[in-house]
């Protein structure tokens, strides 16, 4: 076997262990993409203005989506969701299809959730005790 031949063998070895190794890398990224949805039963719908705020429980989580009644378009939405005597857990930006899912350990305690979509909003205090 000559030098050409071993160094095509040695670079073919190369690019596919270069390749297995983008691909273990990139694999796991992808498994742990966030939810696009609530788990559980869906407890509670708001309506307002420009969308509608979902939320759901399961066993002690509380979670909460929000959805404009225009998808498609790109604009500001919020959604969040405080157990009582904690943070919140918020998710805000720029969307086209939803904001959140956004999921809080409230045990049996209130939650205060909120939503919002361009300038219509809801507010809605110490619900699921």
């Amino acid at each position: 076997m000559d030098t050409g031949a071993i160094r095509r063998r040695v670079a073919v070895g190369l690019a596919l262990l270069t390749a297995s190794g983008v691909l273990a890398v990139a694999v796991p990224a992808e498994a742990q993409a966030a939810p696009t949805r609530c788990e559980g039963r869906k407890v509670k719908t708001y309506p307002f203005s420009t969308g509608t705020l979902y939320v759901y429980k399961r066993g002690g989580f509380v979670c909460a989506i929000t959805k404009p009644k225009d998808p498609g378009r790109e604009q500001r939405m919020m959604v969040s969701v405080q157990a009582y005597r904690a943070r919140p857990v918020v998710d805000e930006g720029d969307y086209r299809h939803r904001a959140g899912p956004v999921t809080i350990h409230a045990g049996h305690r209130c939650v205060w959730v909120k939503g919002q979509v361009g300038r219509g909003s809801v507010s809605k205090g110490w619900i699921l005790c």
